[in-house]
């Protein structure tokens, strides 16, 4: 987020905050936006930013965020034990990089790396960096090809669907690269194969697809893709690479849908991103970049760094960075294990697919994601309602849910939709509160309409099964997994358009 300097003279009594809570003392304001003169005791500088940030929303009714809101309390104590250790501190803290080696080997295998391979990776602050450093590979491996080959390598471009996050906008604009982004249609939200096909040329440095759109959350066709690129590069003697984009569904795909072939099986996938503080339920930041082999990855890019001890090779836009999220990721894959990751993302899938079979049944709704990829449902309204996605949207915003409302990427924004993240905190008992709030919703909202134009009211909205939605909680609501989080048996056998997709 990018923060400007504000104007004193137009904040008036804005200008201060007048705490009259903290304690009794407590009785001078303290400056918004100008250092205080006079400090003041740990107990009340806690009391005034805990309150404030009281005004933020529920991060367990968050419904809009792919990020991990709720982890082990084991997790949480070992993060706090590392907030402390800078994770770019190789010699001072070896044994924090041995668990980020391990990390990037889990994952590599994960992604069926063969044994043959030589994969290389890192950690990154979330998969923002991650997808600029995998970009960057692809630019300077298809330079060094056209200056070996003694051919310009001015202009390079990069093909990916209209539906792409923004970091990927930012990647072109920084880094001097065109982007060529597949239009979507009213009907088809993720990359064509054909058309994008049709934007590939000599000077193309790499496709990307998605494994999880953030609008919808589909997968890409990344095994569709491999088969069309290797027909035009054979045709024209060219070598275009694949990046997966699995910031949301590479900790997903893997344990719900293990046979989907997106990832290393398929040939042309050089390179993988992945947010481990998505569905790798970890908190914010941290992301990992796998290439497939050490070729892949220009060693020019690489730095040796000498930094308070001995040398270690660094690629990476930060320097700086914590080690907690790194400790944290790893604890979450040895306790989880395969079975443990299965058992929580089967529990989220068949909580979204229960919130898509309630919220379709309800018939003023058509599902746009059915949640049958990463357990995200997406809809929009069937037919002609009093009311847009949007007033639903805030409606629900009374009763705590956040529940975004927004247009489908540029080509088909013409389409509002609504979106429900299902993550760990979303329980199934919190599911069918929320489907119960959106029955009363859509029940408010008709009755507000015919209010207003001084008709009938409309009639209660109804559930499934007939009952009327303030009768109680729709019946059938998914059956819990254990615990709060669904974790408790794993130990045993905005409005309007947006440029680009930005969570």
């Amino acid at each position: 987020m990018l923060s400007q300097k504000v104007d004193l003279g137009e904040l008036g009594d804005a200008r201060a905050v007048t705490p009259t809570y903290a304690r009794r003392g407590l009785t001078k304001p303290v400056p918004r936006y100008e250092l205080p003169e006079e400090g003041m005791s740990p107990g009340d500088a806690y009391r005034l930013i805990h309150d404030e940030l009281a005004l933020d929303g529920n991060p367990e009714l968050n419904l809009a965020t792919f990020v991990t809101t709720w982890m082990d309390d084991e997790a949480d104590r070992l993060m706090v034990e590392c907030a402390n250790k800078n994770a770019i501190d190789w010699d001072e803290y070896p044994q924090t990089v041995e668990l980020q080696d391990r990390c990037v080997n889990m994952l590599a295998r994960l992604f069926h790396a063969g044994e043959d391979h030589r994969s290389v990776g890192t950690a990154t602050v979330g998969s923002s960096e991650a997808i600029h450093l995998a970009g960057l590979a692809m630019k300077w491996r298809w330079r060094k090809a056209r200056q070996a080959a003694g051919l310009p390598d001015d202009r390079p471009n990069l093909v990916m669907g209209g539906n792409v996050q923004v970091c990927w906008e930012k990647f072109a604009r920084y880094f001097d690269v065109e982007p060529r982004y597949v239009p979507l249609t009213d009907q088809r939200f993720v990359i064509g194969v054909e058309e994008a096909m049709a934007m590939v040329d000599e000077r193309t440095i790499g496709v990307v697809g998605i494994l999880g759109s953030t609008y919808t959350g589909e997968y890409e066709p990344i095994a569709e893709l491999d088969t069309a690129l290797d027909r035009l590069c054979a045709a024209h003697g060219w070598d275009v690479p694949l990046h997966v984009d699995a910031a949301s569904g590479g900790f997903v795909a893997p344990f719900l849908q293990p046979k989907l072939a997106w990832d290393f099986r398929v040939s042309r996938v050089r390179s993988i991103n992945v947010s481990g503080h998505k569905y790798g339920l970890v908190y914010p930041g941290v992301g990992w970049v796998v290439w497939r082999d050490k070729e892949d990855l220009p060693e020019e890019l690489v730095f040796e760094v000498d930094y308070l001890g001995g040398s270690h090779a660094n690629f990476g836009l930060n320097f700086s960075r914590g080690a907690a999220q790194i400790v944290a990721q790893y604890y979450n894959l040895v306790r989880l294990g395969r079975q443990g990751y299965t058992e929580v993302m089967t529990a989220l899938g068949d909580t979204a697919q229960w919130l898509a079979g309630q919220i379709e049944a309800m018939g003023c709704f058509s599902l746009v994601g059915p949640g049958d990829h990463l357990p995200v449902v997406c809809f929009r309204l069937a037919g002609d309602e009093p009311f847009s996605v949007f007033d639903v949207s805030d409606h629900l915003r009374q009763r705590g849910w956040i529940v975004p409302a927004y247009k489908m990427a540029p080509d088909a924004e013409d389409v509002a939709v609504l979106r429900v993240v299902v993550r760990e905190g979303l329980s199934a008992d919190m599911a069918s509160e929320l489907v119960a709030d959106l029955h009363h919703t859509v029940e408010h909202l008709r009755q507000a309409a015919a209010a207003v134009a001084g008709g009938p009211a409309a009639p209660a909205a109804v559930t499934g099964d007939g009952h009327h939605a303030h009768d109680g909680k729709p019946a059938g609501a998914p059956a819990g997994r254990g615990g709060r989080h669904g974790r408790a048996d794993v130990h045993s056998p905005d409005r309007g358009p947006k440029t680009r997709a930005i969570c």
